[in-house]
């Protein structure tokens, strides 16, 4: 397994089509990221739907949870839950504006394969207003049999992996009674990553394109 270590990472942005899909996806990543910073992370946050409304209050609980002592700014849309491809221009106008808000170090969003519309959208979205930054494309477990095959692994300690799980039953109860929305699910997951990169567990990315120096 090669590995590769990422330093000095200040300012990460963080997109998700929905309140919970960053938190399912990359929440072991950002206890990590947040637990090792030397100055509070600032970590700028994107999400399509949710509005003024209950899941939005989740959601902001949830990234305090998972970004303790980081700088963190949420910006959340109204964009109908499944009609994001009806809002392509507002979506894409509002993905600009928030472009210019910040000056990420890694960029993470959901990855293209991903079967729900809304997920895929925001992925097809996000490299043609990040051009020049590093996107990882995270997995979002559902009933959609869309898991992808990753190529890159951050790994995650038990503890972090249950942390995780741990905030996500806590911060979206809205979200309880999916059948796939519980610790077995979560936990089952990481683990299989986690064996394919050789750790406990781990989180998986699909990356968008990167150029490497030798």
């Amino acid at each position: 397994m090669i590995e590769l270590h990422a330093r000095d990472i200040g300012e990460v942005a963080v997109l998700g089509a929905h309140c919970d899909d960053i938190a399912i996806g990359i929440g072991g990543t950002l206890l990590t990221l947040t637990g090792r910073a030397t100055q509070p992370l600032r970590v700028r946050a994107f999400v399509l739907s949710g509005e003024d409304s209950r899941r939005e209050i989740e959601e902001r609980h949830a990234l305090a949870a998972l970004c303790p002592g980081a700088d963190v700014e949420l910006t959340v849309l109204d964009v109908p839950d499944g009609r994001a491809p009806a809002y392509w221009d507002a979506i894409k106008t509002a993905l600009e504006s928030f472009r210019h808000t910040c000056e990420p170090d890694v960029v993470f969003a959901p990855q293209r394969g991903d079967a729900h519309q809304d997920h895929r959208l925001l992925a097809e979205l996000v490299p043609t207003v990040f051009r020049d930054h590093l996107v990882l494309g995270y997995e979002i477990l559902k009933w959609e049999a869309d898991t992808p095959h990753p190529v890159l692994y951050h790994p995650l300690t038990r503890k972090v992996a249950e942390e995780k799980v741990r905030i996500l039953l806590k911060h979206y109860p809205s979200q309880l009674d999916h059948d796939w929305f519980d610790e077995q699910a979560f936990l089952g997951l990481s683990r299989l990553r986690g064996v394919q990169c050789r750790r406990p567990h781990a989180e998986a990315f699909v990356v968008e394109k990167a150029t490497v120096h030798f």
